[in-house]
């Protein structure tokens, strides 16, 4: 009895030892885990490079214990990349990751490393209007997530709004603000715009070549040619090439800075995320005393505010929310009211003589008609009198300057998209 408890014994390691060279051989590790058996009609199957390894379940269901083997590969290999938009890959598609790949890439590596600055509130914001967080990569094409990228046709921001379509969605344009360069506000109407546009289409690509051209554009398109198919319509000759490269520039665009590594962008020094916190101020308050009261530069100030064009809160809003270094509203509010005097918007004033007008004035003194209505709570229609005392802004930012003295002199100002 005893010699053959010895020979199963004998046997039974024989057996052990078979089934770790042929695990070893297939380099697998086995590991025990409590999760049950494989069904009859399961198969595990296993990827080890090229391979792929399948397991037949047992033949029968019994088992001993609650144990089951399951086999798992040495290597462990990099989770594909995940979308939440439609990703096709085809001729148009490769042809655009090779052209950032190459052509631009120097500019592309740019747009790469402001992505990180902006991409991760950016989804947050799409994610809360139930968009696919994908999307932020239209912005990544649109603007080089650049908040000052300017285009041909007057686009502004980092989702390059035209002034009327901005305004629909609720961004103020005017001399003093545009919020078109504001991330949060801009991308809250883009995605409000692109809801709508996904609603009317039903279709994130023909959503995307709609945001691009116009939905009323699209719309024609589909109607000329009796489909809703986006690739089809790019085969016709009715959309202009930017609308029809809109979508594969977008693919394209993701897949890379999903996985930049991968499409041999490597090193990227990428910026740190935006945080800011907000505090309200009163109307012209200068963004320089705003800086000192945070104890930061004027620069970080600027950077979080890009909206702002003269350098100063706009006026007839006496608490405008204003953003502001994270970790610094402590200070702001310590030092804020302690700085004295107020540094405001600087103004000179203008006794109004019989027969001038208000366009005549602001011609006199350069500067344009809207703010000097707006500073003074006219419009243009509104009368002036002899002896009526006006106050003309002058701005304090030397940036700004420049720019008013070119546009007054008629020279085309040079596109400044990336």
């Amino acid at each position: 009895m005893i010699q053959k408890i010895l020979y199963i014994g004998i046997i039974f390691s024989l057996s052990l030892m078979c089934l770790s060279n042929v695990a070893a051989q297939n380099n697998f590790y086995p590991y025990l885990t409590m999760e049950g058996q494989l069904s009859d009609h399961q198969e595990l199957e296993i990827r080890e490079g090229p391979r792929i390894v399948t397991i037949e379940p047992p033949v029968s269901n019994e088992s001993s214990d609650d144990f089951k083997l399951a086999i798992l590969p040495i290597g462990l290999h990099k989770k594909e990349t995940e979308f939440d938009i439609p990703i096709v890959i085809n001729g148009k598609v490769e042809h655009y990751i090779q052209y950032f790949q190459t052509t631009i890439r120097d500019k592309f590596i740019t747009w790469l490393s402001r992505s990180e600055k902006y991409i991760p509130f950016m989804k947050n914001l799409l994610k809360e209007h139930g968009l696919p967080e994908d999307l932020v990569y239209m912005s990544l094409i649109e603007s080089g997530f650049n908040p000052y990228a300017y285009s041909r046709a007057k686009a502004v921001g980092l989702w390059q709004f035209i002034s009327m379509t901005g305004k629909r969605y609720g961004l103020r344009v005017n001399w003093w603000v545009d919020e078109r360069r504001d991330p949060e506000k801009s991308t809250i109407a883009a995605a409000k715009y692109l809801k709508d546009l996904y609603d009317l289409f039903a279709c994130w690509y023909l959503a995307a070549a709609g945001y691009n051209a116009g939905e009323y554009k699209i719309i024609k398109a589909m109607k000329r040619y009796q489909t809703e198919d986006f690739w089809k319509l790019t085969n016709q000759r009715y959309l202009k090439r930017e609308t029809k490269d809109y979508v594969p520039q977008m693919i394209a665009a993701a897949l890379i800075a999903k996985d930049p590594e991968k499409y041999g962008f490597i090193d990227v020094a990428y910026q740190e995320p935006l945080r800011y916190e907000k505090v309200k101020v009163p109307e012209l308050t200068d963004l320089c005393l705003i800086a000192k009261a945070c104890e930061t530069s004027l620069e970080e100030i600027k950077d979080l505010n890009p909206e702002l064009r003269r350098g100063v809160t706009p006026p007839n809003e006496t608490e405008y929310e204003i953003k502001i270094p994270f970790g610094k509203k402590d200070f702001f509010l310590k030092n804020f009211e302690a700085l004295q005097p107020l540094e405001k918007f600087q103004f000179k004033t203008h006794l109004v003589k019989k027969g001038e007008a208000l366009k005549g004035i602001a011609n006199h003194y350069r500067v344009d008609l809207e703010p000097l209505l707006e500073i003074n709570h006219l419009n243009k229609t509104s009368p002036i009198s002899k002896g009526m005392t006006l106050l003309i802004p002058i701005s304090k930012d030397e940036e700004i300057g420049p720019l008013a003295m070119v546009q007054k002199k008629n020279v085309k100002v040079r596109n400044t998209r990336p």
